[in-house]
């Protein structure tokens, strides 16, 4: 037993040791580096922060990175930027920051809520730091107040004003240590009568949100014999998930006279860098819903739902010092629209794809990869709905995820545990949530017809 802590703490310590070295090594700006970047200018003029950087870090980045922000540093002027400016450019040249996973030029690329920088944007900051990080001449001008929302406002607020329906869990006190913990309370809607959601989000009140792993929500209503039976999902959330906003024609119900069913997952203490480390008192969890007015359903054509798809069959097993691989497989008997793609898991989860496969020619087609995937930053990311896949009757949605149980993974507790498919964190999960829409062939051919039309406009712009 002292023999394998020993071998365990010398790896961590190895581990650390290179983290270490790798870090020393990206915060010194050699004079070779800074000679290569002497060169380089936008349109005639050398990069500096005051003409071309402090715009890209206050758009992107002081959100989180201020005081009282999640982010480990604050970046609102030059003189709290300028030592992490080496670090700045490994991060965002390595897509690590902003954080949002979702790979560059590998299949649809047109998101909403999409927090990745341009390669401009990248090029810019990399270019500034290869030649010595300038702050520049602001003349007359004064550095840019980046416009902050309220961490405590709702993601869609400036889009669509405040939520038409805010439902709250009963509160929960989360202790600084021990076990996860499952909350399960039910709490009426109080409609009257049947809803189309416009957008919906999910979100931690005051500083729980790294102690809320996941808060789900099913819908259920009352049969005629007076008892709620399941109707459906209402939303999904997980750490860092920004929401779900409806493409207009289509409506997912919130039906009359239903009550919503809390799934919230909680673990002691949080997880991430933000893990507040203690006692969290009355934690809430609000579910805000955006609702189109009453009437809109009758002049929905098609109905859209959220579920979960699994991946693999039998149980998932990740060895010590091993990987994983899980596959999904799931086809309609009518044309869809597959509106967002959510993949999940926990800690020792890396990387996941979304295809389609059509039997009828054999093709595949890449939709979305996620080849550095983070459990502190879950994202449904929403395909805009003009380049939504349309999916024919019969076609194949194929869903792939990657595991990795050793000590390269940076997010692994611990590669000597046996890890297998369960709902702790520590467990493994293997699924992916997607919101599809529901069509008909008469409904899918229009939608065909309409790209093809909107592509032939774009064509003759040219």
């Amino acid at each position: 037993m002292n023999n394998k802590h020993d071998e365990h703490t010398r790896r961590r310590s190895m581990k650390s040791a290179l983290a270490l070295a790798v870090l020393a090594a990206a915060l010194g700006v050699s004079a070779q580096s800074q000679a290569q970047g002497a060169n380089l200018t936008i349109n005639g003029e050398q990069i500096t922060y005051a003409d071309h950087v402090a715009q890209i870090i206050a758009d992107n980045c002081v959100v989180c990175h201020r005081e009282g922000g999640i982010g480990p540093m604050q970046l609102s002027n030059y003189e709290q930027v300028r030592p992490w400016a080496p670090l700045i450019s490994m991060r965002v040249a390595n897509r690590e920051m902003p954080p949002y996973s979702y790979d560059q030029h590998i299949g649809i690329q047109d998101l909403q809520g999409d927090w990745r920088l341009s390669d401009d944007e990248i090029s810019t900051i990399t270019a500034w730091v290869a030649q010595g990080a300038p702050e520049g001449d602001w003349g007359d001008r004064t550095p840019p107040v980046p416009d902050l929302p309220d961490p405590n406002e709702w993601n869609f607020a400036d889009q669509f004003g405040q939520p038409t329906l805010v439902l709250d869990s009963t509160p929960i006190d989360v202790p600084a240590i021990g076990n996860d913990m499952w909350h399960r309370p039910y709490v009426e809607t109080g409609l009257a009568t049947d809803r189309c959601i416009k957008a919906i989000q999910v979100k931690p009140a005051g500083n729980a949100k790294a102690v809320v792993h996941h808060a789900n929500s099913d819908v259920e209503v009352m049969n005629a014999d007076g008892e709620y039976e399941p109707y459906g999902q209402l939303t999904e959330y997980a750490m860092g998930k920004w929401g779900e906003i409806m493409p207009e024609g289509v409506c997912r119900v919130l039906p009359a006279h239903a009550r919503v069913r809390w799934d919230i997952h909680l673990f002691p203490g949080g997880v991430g860098p933000t893990a507040p480390g203690t006692i969290i008192e009355d934690n809430v969890v609000q579910v805000g819903l955006w609702l189109y007015p009453e009437g809109y359903e009758n002049t929905a054509r098609f109905k859209q739902d959220l579920k979960l798809y699994r991946l693999g069959e039998g149980e998932l097993i990740v060895p010590p010092h091993g990987t994983a691989m899980t596959q999904g497989f799931h086809s309609f008997d009518h044309p869809v629209r597959v509106d967002s793609f959510q993949p999940h898991g926990h800690l020792r989860m890396r990387a996941a794809s979304f295809e389609i496969y059509y039997p009828e020619t054999g093709r595949t087609e890449q939709i979305s990869q996620i080849s550095n995937w983070s459990a502190t930053w879950h994202h449904s990311h929403l395909y805009e709905p003009d380049v939504a896949p349309l999916v024919p009757t019969g076609a194949v949605l194929v869903l792939k995820q990657w595991y990795d149980n050793t000590a390269n993974n940076p997010n692994n507790p611990d590669p000597d545990f046996w890890v297998v498919a369960g709902s702790r964190t520590a467990d493994e999960m293997t699924h992916a949530w997607i919101a599809i829409t529901h069509l008909d062939e008469e409904g899918y051919q229009e939608l065909l017809a309409q790209r093809e039309a909107a592509k032939q406009r774009s064509v003759a712009r040219q």
